[in-house]
């Protein structure tokens, strides 16, 4: 634990000293929001979402890419020390299918995100929102498939443990169930992150609930990503709340959304995945059930989805928003380590 806690205080300075001179940068690129009215991933004009987030424009977008380089590197170039001076190092897992896995997640959204961000800024005015919506999501399973198919066939994790009720063996038909998590968390994260603080600050507290999971199963390589990872988020995170000073952008939400539901699968709690991340779960449903209805009915359930934004409209306040998300945030964490631990 004294080596784990001294990887996320060190991955924590490391950001704190880089993410001031990395805002100036995206400053210099025009890595910004955008001022002029915004579409959604349809192309339909978002009015009540820029009346909320007009005055955010300018605002560097892509601090997700820092966290995602400086987690990278720390973890190459330090974890070889570390088993080389003699560490105990435990694990649960072969040590380089782990790896594989938890890197190629973080690493291979985080480039579909940052392409995305970049089609947002710099392309032809057509496609200035972004990639189109379908061409997004068949990459995205196509990633989540590849994921999903490592996890089953080097890793041997085939099976759903629901609490009070039993263990369920999926065989093959876990590499489906998996690779519809990842795309789900993937963009139940990209859908939280609207507003100064909430995502970032939700994932933060979900991270510490399942570091302590996978200290209690011994899994050394996992813990210490988790460590890196979160002294880097919490750096992100002081420059992150209101006002935000900078934003994560696509290229941070696909990135951590996707390694969240992947670190729930391979320690086994897709359960307490689904718990601890609730907030997430209830923000994409939210946004799920407005589109069905308004697809199929062709009315709103809600005056605006997702439900955050909903709150906006009826007066509350960004950090009300946020402080309170982060609240539930916290008992849902509490709830989903003891389904955990039952």
């Amino acid at each position: 634990m004294v080596l784990l806690l001294g990887l996320l205080i060190f991955s924590f300075v490391t950001t704190s000293v880089l993410i001031i001179p990395f805002i100036n940068l995206l400053y210099q690129l025009r890595f910004q929001r955008q001022s002029q009215i915004t579409r959604d991933a349809f192309g339909k004009l978002t009015p009540i979402f820029d009346r909320f987030h007009a005055k955010k424009a300018g605002t560097p977008v892509g601090g997700g890419l820092l966290v995602i380089i400086i987690v990278s590197i720390i973890f190459s170039l330090l974890f070889p020390v570390i088993h080389f001076v003699g560490v105990p190092i435990t694990q649960v897992y072969p040590m380089q299918d782990e790896l594989n896995v938890i890197f190629f997640t973080f690493i291979a959204f985080g480039l579909l995100g940052l392409y995305d961000d970049f089609m947002k800024f710099f392309a032809t005015k057509k496609h200035f929102f972004g990639l189109r919506l379908r061409h997004k999501f068949i990459i995205q399973w196509v990633l989540a498939f590849i994921i999903a198919s490592l996890l089953y066939v080097n890793l041997k994790i085939d099976i759903l443990n629901i609490p009070f009720i039993g263990v369920f063996k999926l065989n093959g038909w876990f590499i489906p169930f998996a690779a519809f998590t990842i795309v789900s968390f993937a963009n139940a994260f990209n859908i939280t992150d609207g507003l100064d603080g909430l995502a970032a600050g939700l994932l933060m507290i979900a991270l510490f609930a399942f570091w302590m999971l996978s200290a209690s199963i011994l899994d050394t390589p996992l813990s210490i990503f988790l460590a890196l990872w979160l002294g880097s988020l919490v750096a992100f995170l002081y420059f992150n709340v209101f006002p935000a000073r900078i934003f994560l952008g696509d290229v941070g939400a696909l990135s951590f959304g996707a390694t969240l539901a992947v670190v729930g699968l391979l320690l086994g709690k897709i359960m307490a995945l689904v718990v601890v991340g609730g907030v997430f779960v209830f923000e994409i449903a939210s946004s799920l059930v407005q589109l069905s209805s308004k697809k199929i009915f062709k009315r709103k359930v809600f005056p605006a989805a997702p439900a955050h934004l909903w709150l906006q409209l009826i007066g509350w306040e960004e950090p009300k928003i946020v402080m309170r998300a982060w609240l539930a945030g916290v008992m849902l964490a509490v709830f989903g380590v003891w389904l955990a631990l039952i």
